[in-house]
């Protein structure tokens, strides 16, 4: 009996360009660097990216870009410096490790699975908070990881469009 590696319906992909991949982060980091008066329900643009492409490319994106993406939010942002990079590096960590079994789930469920992982993170940063003195900063920080969660979806349509493309599409190709 032959083993079945790709679930049934699921399409084949091309290769994702690099190009693409770091573009896509940088346009995340810039999103996540945009003065929206830090409302605290907003979604984190670089977690969704970042577990986006350690799930679908976990060789090509690691712990250090997701520590240097952290970083720069820290500096950014004027807080403890090392916050976001911890948790960045702690969600791509746990994505990395659960990429090949998430990826057999239909994009709900995969939705549903996630959320804990993008509260966890905000946990961890609003631990840090709370470690370094600040005020706890309400409970409206808790739809942000709700919110990435509904990101999931409309992020996975986005960043794996250019892969399902035909590189030389032909009327007698199938794939």
């Amino acid at each position: 009996m032959k083993p079945n590696l790709m679930r049934p319906g699921q399409p084949l992909l091309l290769p994702a360009k690099s190009a693409f991949i770091w573009s896509s982060l940088f346009a995340a980091l810039l999103l996540d660097l945009l003065p929206f008066g830090r409302v605290l329900w907003m979604p984190d643009f670089l977690a969704v990216a970042l577990v986006f492409w350690s799930i679908h490319q976990p060789r090509r994106i690691g712990l250090t870009v997701a520590f240097i993406g952290g970083l720069c939010l820290d500096v950014q942002h004027a807080s403890l410096l090392g916050q976001h990079a911890l948790a960045y590096s702690a969600l791509v960590y746990v994505a990395i490790m659960i990429h090949r079994h998430i990826l057999w789930f239909s994009l709900p469920w995969q939705t549903v699975q996630l959320f804990p992982l993008f509260l966890a993170a905000h946990g961890i940063i609003i631990g840090l908070r709370l470690i370094g003195g600040a005020a706890f900063p309400g409970w409206p920080l808790l739809l942000a990881p709700a919110f990435e969660a509904l990101l999931w979806p409309v992020a996975t349509a986005l960043l794996l469009l250019p892969q399902r493309r035909a590189p030389n599409p032909d009327q007698n190709r199938p794939l």
